[in-house]
């Protein structure tokens, strides 16, 4: 969150600075400071403000990719408090950013089919994410396939309930990832997949999967969430 996103939310709210300080344990000054760029929106700031202004999961703050490391039960958790049915019994409060989770997940090198599967889900559910920052850090990382799949899985998903714009969007991104797309094999978060599999998915894996160079076996068809 930066200081102008903050100054939006204020006036969206229809409150003065004075107002949304107080609301915010902070002072006018302060908060005068901050929403013009002078003072950095900390961590507690942003889900503080989230709070008050009843901002989406989108707006919380995004760390250092690699900060720290992450456990199943927490992807499968956050999953569940962004709404994922499949996880809807771990409902909590959302701690972090889409994005961020997004991106961790793609960055692991095996992680449970159950939270694989969620990833299309995840994209196309909040495409109002930062990408920008989504992008970089795969391209940092040479995540960039496995976001590529998933966002194609994303865009198509979209397309069955009719979220034209949601699917178009997803496409554009798609394109702006084609310029960066990796010659190298991958999978999608199951390295330790045997010499086997990986023969059997060269040959039969999907379109999708076939153009990022994944092996993996994943379609929208498979997803149980996706409308008939």
């Amino acid at each position: 969150m930066t200081g102008p996103a903050l100054k939006s939310a204020r006036l969206s709210a229809r409150w003065t600075q004075q107002q949304a300080a107080r609301r915010l344990g902070l002072t006018q000054a302060y908060f005068s400071m901050v929403e013009r760029g002078r003072r950095p929106v900390s961590s507690s700031l942003a889900v503080e403000a989230r709070r008050v202004f009843h901002l989406p999961p989108t707006a919380l703050p995004l760390e250092p990719p690699g900060a720290r490391a992450w456990t199943e039960d927490e992807f499968k958790s956050q999953l569940g408090a962004l709404g994922y049915p499949g996880f809807g019994y771990l409902r909590r409060k959302p701690r972090h950013n889409p994005a961020q989770l997004l991106f961790q997940a793609l960055d692991q090198p095996d992680l449970d089919a159950r939270v694989v599967e969620a990833l299309p889900w995840l994209a196309s559910t909040f495409v109002d994410m930062d990408w920008d920052w989504l992008m970089r850090n795969a391209k940092l990382n040479d995540r960039q396939n496995r976001l590529g799949f998933v966002v194609a899985l994303a865009g198509e998903l979209a397309q069955r309930p009719g979220k034209t714009a949601h699917a178009a969007r997803l496409t554009r991104l798609g394109g702006m990832l084609e310029s960066s797309r990796l010659a190298r094999e991958d999978t999608l978060c199951h390295e330790s997949m045997t010499q086997a599999e990986r023969g059997w998915l060269r040959k039969n894996r999907p379109p999708h999967a076939r153009h990022w160079h994944l092996l993996t076996d994943l379609e929208v068809r498979h997803l149980a969430y996706a409308p008939a």
